[in-house]
């Protein structure tokens, strides 16, 4: 796995051949059991990586075109599933538990809710205040410049604007690490209110 701008995150990643951008799961290692987001499946080095750097207890799951290989990394580790609350009757998978917002179940992490994606909220997760980890609905397919998901792909443009809005008022934010695209690293609220302008003009 490939080391962040923060020692106790991780990734590991794909690369998508239709969209020439990489898919992304991530790592977050805590003394209380380490995160797993969006689990891709991972190559025999990333998985001895994955181990050697602790429990895994909690995989989140932003929205549910994000199950990847969740179960089989659940069933190998013991790990807990949690998944987006407004996804509960529809998911493809058994969770232990659903998020939504302000939901704050491990220290350092806090749940928000976005609204007009692909799928009905999907959740960004904030952690230890700074580095805020989304799905599908904001990525990057430039390097240090986030996108939106296309049009066609939204079931409320005017939601999923004000949901990029809303992720931009996180004063705190510097990295933006995405599921699909580029991470940016430095100044992240900045570029996410160069988002939301473009998204506003």
């Amino acid at each position: 796995m490939k080391k962040l701008h923060k020692p106790n995150l991780y990734c590991w990643s794909e690369f998508d051949e239709d969209r020439n951008i990489d898919f992304h799961s991530y790592l977050w290692v805590r003394d209380d059991g380490n995160v797993v987001i969006d689990p891709l499946p991972l190559t025999e080095h990333d998985e001895e990586h994955l181990h050697s750097l602790g429990k895994v207890t909690q995989i989140i799951i932003t929205n549910s075109d994000h199950v990847r290989d969740a179960e089989r990394l659940s069933s190998k580790t013991g790990a807990e599933v949690w998944g987006p609350e407004a996804e509960r009757d529809t998911f493809p998978i058994a969770c232990s538990k659903w998020l939504g917002e302000g939901d704050v179940d491990l220290k350092g992490l806090k749940v928000t809710v976005l609204h007009g994606s692909k799928t009905a909220g999907e959740l960004a997760l904030l952690i230890e205040d700074s580095t805020l980890i989304t799905g599908d609905l904001i990525r990057a397919h430039e390097g240090g410049k986030l996108c939106m998901l296309p049009d066609a792909k939204l079931t409320d443009k005017k939601l999923a604007v004000a949901s990029a809005l809303q992720l931009s008022e996180f004063s705190a934010v510097d990295a933006i690490l995405p599921g699909d695209g580029w991470p940016v690293f430095r100044n992240g609220q900045v570029v996410l209110k160069e988002l939301v302008g473009t998204l506003q003009s």
